[in-house]
């Protein structure tokens, strides 16, 4: 049966919960995606959690591009995408040197990091004129090597973009636009590192369907629920699953 493809009902549920979160995030509910890897690293490595949400991401990130287009800046995505595939490279060419625990760890300080940037955000943020390539080299770099690692590039990429103060519709596609075009270069260096076995693609397989269901239901969602309910309970949750894997890190090192 698919379901054996994963080593217990526990890693099974898991994967789908978090498949689930990243789908909603994909559909709209922005920060349920910084619980995808995280989650799944509780029950397995963080390299396979990674490995298997990829082509995951890949799928929703075909639907998103489609819907957001029409909305790209090509002119930031100039001056963030160079900083990315250094990332990338950075992440591939250190892979197979950093252990376990402390990829745990670095999920761990970003999704804490997020957190605390919700809820502590910055006040009297001035709107910026100017490109600033030097911070987008570095945001760029910083939002490759944590997306390589944990699908979690975001946090970099709104510290460079959030005080351009663009219209919330080319902010959103100039986003996915970046993050699309990140996971589709990510898919070389985790074949080459052989994260692609039969196995991790089967798991991803099975999830696709749910994917694609869980954007849509995030789409949905997001025309329906208050916002002041949801984001407090996802903020929770990502802050007590970044304490777990901090922890954890520490405690393998």
């Amino acid at each position: 049966m698919l379901w054996n493809l994963f080593n217990s009902p526990v890693e099974l549920t898991v994967t789908l919960v978090s498949v689930i979160l990243v789908g909603l995030s994909k559909g709209g509910l922005g920060g349920m995606s910084m619980l995808g890897v995280p989650l799944m690293a509780l029950v397995m490595s963080p390299v396979t959690a990674a490995a298997i949400l990829l082509p995951v991401l890949v799928v929703m990130d075909v639907v998103s591009v489609i819907q957001w287009r029409k909305w790209v800046d090509w002119h930031i995505m100039r001056l963030i995408m160079p900083g990315s595939v250094l990332g990338i490279g950075i992440g591939w060419f250190t892979a197979e040197m950093v252990s376990d625990s402390v990829v745990r760890l670095i999920v761990g300080v970003v999704s804490a990091v997020f957190v605390l940037r919700a809820v502590f955000p910055a006040r009297n943020v001035q709107k910026v004129n100017g490109d600033r390539p030097w911070l987008a080299n570095i945001c760029g770099t910083a939002a490759g090597y944590t997306s390589f690692v944990a699908h979690a590039g975001a946090p970099p990429i709104q510290i460079y973009m959030m005080p351009m103060r663009l219209d919330p519709r080319i902010f959103t596609g100039t986003t996915v636009m970046f993050f699309a075009i990140t996971n589709a270069l990510k898919l070389i260096p985790y074949a080459m590192l052989g994260e692609f076995d039969s196995q991790n693609l089967g798991r991803a397989a099975l999830m696709f369907p749910l994917a694609v269901a869980a954007t849509w239901a995030g789409g949905w969602i997001v025309h329906r629920m208050r916002p002041a309910i949801f984001y407090p309970l996802t903020y929770i949750s990502v802050g007590v699953v970044a304490v777990k894997l901090i922890w954890d890190g520490i405690a393998g090192l």
